[in-house]
């Protein structure tokens, strides 16, 4: 197909079969939409609003038109090279939150009209940055009544990633000491508050202008990363929550009590895993799924007064290339969101 326009946008593709091509609607096909759609990879100009044909729920999927969808560093990351998907064009996005318009055949748990929220299959179910997106049912929750759908994108991917790493891997239980890298982002400062929920005692690492914030949360201690050494002291942690890999995930070995878990959300360096070995832990490297179980627990935690995320700005879907330009300064407090409706 061509492009009749001058401008891109993520297509919204079927996330079940994100490998297929993604490409501008042409004259008189179905039913269009506005999407952040990619020819290339490369920094925030390679995104563009673009007409793209409007999917079509499959077998067991739902098709939702987009109210708000969050923004990851996996987005950012994805826009400007190869990593897990296959190359553009390509509408990026996982988070989402919106109404279901029209279901698949098969589906039993939603009807249209039904407000929903979830994370589309990670990595291969990208395109949540567009009017319209379709995904499996059983990546979708009901949205929480007591948040707007801002608040409910915001919550998806990272919200899981936390729950999945610290409850799921980590197995975090009560009284237990807990120890989140960069705790004032998108994962982290969900994961100080679910830990929080478990009953854990929450250590954090951020910018000391950000520690007031932490506490906030429920954080019993905070870190200066930038003027404290997170390992040069005496203090052993059962969990350690590493979203930044590297050397901060062998360092970070250092810190746990033999037995302990740490769970990175990036490779570690080359000696990690052996340093991990020799002091007796648990290393792993976590890749979030979907799951409608997890989200029915972050849903649950949300209608408790348990967990709500901290959305530090928003953006039309026509200035997403903005909102990746300020995402990828590596300074935001919690979450961006991108607005469709």
């Amino acid at each position: 197909m061509t492009s009749t326009h001058t401008s891109e946008t993520p297509h919204s593709p079927d996330p079940a079969a994100a490998t297929r091509s993604q490409a501008p609607a042409a004259p008189g096909s179905a039913p269009a939409m506005l999407a952040l759609h990619q020819t290339v990879l490369g920094g925030p100009e390679v995104l563009r609003l673009t007409e793209l044909p409007r999917p079509a729920p499959g077998p067991g999927q739902i098709l939702v038109a987009v109210h708000a969808a969050g923004l990851n560093p996996t987005d950012f990351k994805h826009r400007a090279q190869k990593v897990f998907l296959p190359p553009p064009p390509m509408t990026l996005g996982w988070d989402v939150s919106g109404t279901v318009v029209e279901i698949g055949y098969g589906v039993t748990l939603f009807r249209p009209g039904d407000e929903v929220f979830g994370m589309l299959p990670y990595p291969y179910g990208a395109g949540s940055h567009a009017e319209y997106v379709t995904g499996p049912t059983r990546a979708f929750v009901a949205k929480p009544a007591g948040i707007d759908h801002v608040q409910a994108a915001a919550l998806p991917l990272a919200a899981l990633t936390a729950w999945q790493a610290l409850v799921e891997t980590a197995d975090l239980r009560a009284g237990q000491r807990v120890l989140i890298h960069a705790a004032a982002g998108g994962v982290g400062h969900l994961a100080v508050q679910i830990a929080k929920e478990r009953g854990a005692h929450v250590t954090g690492t951020a910018s000391a202008p950000k520690h007031d914030f932490l506490r906030e949360l429920g954080a019993d201690a905070c870190v200066d990363h930038r003027s404290e050494d997170f390992a040069g002291t005496e203090e052993r942690y059962d969990v350690v929550l590493d979203s930044l890999g590297g050397e901060t995930a062998t360092r970070s070995v250092g810190v746990l009590r033999p037995g302990g878990v740490l769970v990175s959300l990036l490779p570690g360096a080359e000696d990690t895993e052996a340093a991990a070995e020799r002091a007796r832990v648990r290393a792993v490297t976590l890749l979030v799924e979907h799951d409608q179980a997890g989200m029915r627990a972050v849903a649950d935690l949300v209608d408790r007064g348990k967990l709500r995320a901290h959305v530090s700005n928003t953006f039309p879907l026509a200035e997403g290339a903005r909102a990746h330009a300020q995402g990828e300064t590596g300074r935001t407090t919690g979450k961006l969101v991108i607005t469709v409706r």
